[in-house]
């Protein structure tokens, strides 16, 4: 597709984007599906506006780098292994071993490499789900300091003792269950590639060629500058097909919960929801925190 430069024109308006769609259920399990993991809700999203957000994500990436500064980054390395394994046991259980069948399984597995995760730790996790005991998946939703908000997402055996554990460590760091935190969050499907080379005009063109909703300029944990394309989650094999035709290069490619909305924290703030997170992610039977936190500039 051609982009003329009147359109390009219009879709430079810097903004944060708005995202529509609704989680039910609390705590709800997810139900599997082909693609990842799929939505008990059904919704239509609107067509809008293409843009390249970037005064907004700088406060989410000064928060990133906040949040990943605590521990030992060995410690961090092991335990994001091991969550990495519970989700790929859980996909196995769910859709099979084959990842060419298995969409949900082969999205995780390019997650794992991206984080360069060890081969044979993988090839354990995908033979060990056979013999793996049944888990449930939940969503728990939250408020931590300073009115931010948390999806707190558990691989468990246990619904209730996880229940009881997870409201025990929120209320402890600081955070509290809050019913109703999940309507600030719509679950996307999001393609990382790099940002190297990439001028926001191309980054713009790209998105709209691929089909995507949103594109965002982002930085990862060394801080190197990546492009992040958003789209529905039934489009985002479709997404990533097609920016690798354009000959973006990718890095990983999943589900988010994409927060509608973002709370700004002072760093006091800043500090106390870290310690919250780390907290939480400590649990074994954490997977995943989401958060909707921006730091004030």
């Amino acid at each position: 597709m051609v982009v003329g430069t009147t359109l390009l024109r219009s879709l430079r308006t810097l903004r944060p984007p708005t995202l529509t769609g609704a989680l039910g259920g609390h705590p709800a399990p997810f139900q599997p599906s082909s693609g990842v993991l799929s939505p008990l809700w059904r919704t239509t999203y609107p067509i809008r506006t293409l843009q390249v957000s970037v005064a907004w994500c700088a406060g989410h990436n000064k928060w990133s780098k906040v949040k990943h500064i605590k521990g030992p980054k060995d410690e961090a390395r092991a335990r994001m292994f091991m969550k990495f394994g519970m989700l790929i046991r859980f996909a196995v259980k769910e859709g099979g071993s084959n990842p060419e069948r298995n969409t949900n399984l082969a999205n995780i597995l390019e997650q794992c490499r991206s984080k360069n995760m060890p081969k044979a730790a993988i090839d354990a996790a995908i033979k060990g789900a056979e013999k793996a005991k049944l888990v449930s998946q939940h969503l728990f939703e939250a408020r931590g300091p300073g009115g931010c908000l948390l999806l707190v997402e558990v691989l468990t055996e246990n619904p209730c003792h996880a229940t009881q554990h997870v409201r025990r460590l929120l209320i402890k760091n600081g955070g509290m269950p809050s019913e109703g935190a999940r309507h600030n969050f719509v679950r996307r499907g999001v393609v990382v590639g790099s940002g190297q080379n990439i001028t926001t005009e191309r980054a713009l063109e790209l998105a709209i060629e691929a089909g995507a909703e949103d594109v965002q300029e982002a930085e990862d944990e060394e801080e190197k500058p990546q492009m992040k394309f958003f789209c529905a989650v039934v489009d985002l094999n479709k997404v990533r097909g097609s920016l690798e035709r354009l000959g973006m290069q990718i890095s990983s490619a999943g589900w988010e919960f994409v927060p509608r909305s973002n709370t700004s924290l002072d760093e006091a703030q800043l500090e106390e929801a870290s310690s919250l997170i780390e907290a939480l992610n400590n649990y074994p039977d954490v997977v995943r925190v989401w958060d909707n936190i921006q730091a004030d500039s």
